[in-house]
């Protein structure tokens, strides 16, 4: 518990970005359970995913707006994140002292020495071909792979060489989308659980991409309750008995426990197929469902409700007045909310994922994250 309002006390205090990195290592020895990098050297991660790990990629790939306030806690103007403030993945960056993943599409302030970001909001892995789904994310990468390694296109610039790529960390984050599609196209929930094994066959098709392309280290995130996201309880209609003792969707939080399931055995699999692979299952679900579940605890309220939508309790949520649109509504900052936006989580409620995601309690197997980069 001392970890947790620590990390929360942290959240709010946090300096500028200018000033983040200087002040890093203090940070991080401060924390009650220090998780400080062990990096021999430096740390590459490629990530790909939807709008939880994407760090610009779709104002960069399409020119979309992301309005403030987003942005407003940790960076005080919009970057593309849909948060307050950091996400997971960029907490995961700083736990190892390095950048900010730069988005793959973003042509003007990239810096693709420590990795590049694929992730992109609204992605899923079906269907293919379409902007911007796993495969396609796959693709961009063949590409800046290749680009990358060919001295008459990367030129003078430093960028990652060839130990880089089959040192790098594969982080996936992606299958959300996939199951919130299907139910919003009225899908029944027999059809909705049909369709995971074509969504863990795409995940499946990446990582042995990846592999067949020098990769051996993965770390592979499950995904979040989805019938707790305001979004979702404010949009469909719901029946007595459809929700569970916390006010969550059952029959979506069931679907997401079966493709999560499915995932585990996934990784599973494929960690034993693939000589001299290390395939690192995090169970994301548990850790969200803990904080919707034990909210109080975690010194949040109103875990249901966005911080920044419309319509005020019971979730703040309005598909025609979303976060950053006209007429939005936004909680005073320094709130403890989960929600940011209705489907996104806020930097205060990722500072905790990501502690726990570093605590190794929720990996299979227990390895630190970065062990990719302290051999």
């Amino acid at each position: 518990m001392a970890s947790h309002s620590h990390s929360l006390l942290l959240s709010r205090l946090l300096p500028p970005p200018h000033c983040f990195f200087l002040l890093l290592p203090w940070l991080l020895i401060s924390l009650p359970n220090p998780v400080l990098s062990q990096c021999h050297h430096t740390p590459v991660i490629f990530s790909f995913g939807d709008s939880n790990s994407d760090t610009g990629g779709l104002v960069a790939g399409l020119g979309f707006p992301v309005n403030f306030p987003n942005g407003r806690t940790f960076f005080r103007r919009s970057t593309g994140r849909l948060s307050d403030g950091r996400l997971i993945i960029d907490l995961l960056c700083q736990s190892l002292r390095a950048n900010f993943l730069s988005p793959y599409l973003d042509s003007v302030k990239s810096n693709f020495t420590n990795g590049a970001n694929f992730a992109i909001v609204g992605s899923s892995t079906l269907p293919k071909y379409i902007p911007f789904a796993l495969n396609i994310q796959v693709m961009q990468f063949l590409h800046f792979k290749a680009s990358s390694l060919d001295p008459m296109v990367a030129g003078p610039r430093h960028l990652i060489n060839d130990e880089g790529f089959r040192n790098a960390l594969y982080l996936f984050d992606i299958g959300q989308n996939d199951l919130a599609d299907s139910f919003s196209k009225n899908l029944s929930y027999a059809q909705v659980v049909k369709r995971i094994p074509f969504i863990l066959a795409e995940i499946k098709s990446a990582i042995q991409t990846m592999y067949d392309q020098g990769g051996r280290k993965f770390w592979i995130h499950n995904t979040g309750p989805l019938g707790c996201l305001p979004q979702k309880l404010s949009l469909v209609p719901k029946k007595p008995g459809d929700l569970d003792p916390y006010g969550c969707l059952s029959a979506y939080n069931d679907v997401a426990r079966l493709f999560n399931e499915g995932l585990r055995h996934l990784c599973q699999e494929m960690r034993s197929r693939l000589k001299d692979s290390t395939i690192v299952y995090v169970d994301i679900f548990a850790i969200k469902y803990d904080l919707i579940a034990n909210s109080t605890k975690h010194g949040f309220s109103s875990p249901l409700m966005a911080c920044c939508g419309y319509g005020g309790p019971p979730y703040n949520y309005n598909i025609r007045v979303t976060c950053g649109q006209p007429g939005h509504q936004v909680c005073k900052e320094g709130s403890q909310f989960v929600s940011w936006d209705g489907i996104h989580f806020t930097e205060a409620a990722n500072t905790i994922v990501a502690s726990k995601i570093l605590s190794m309690d929720y990996s299979t197997p227990r390895i630190p994250f970065d062990f990719f980069c302290n051999r």
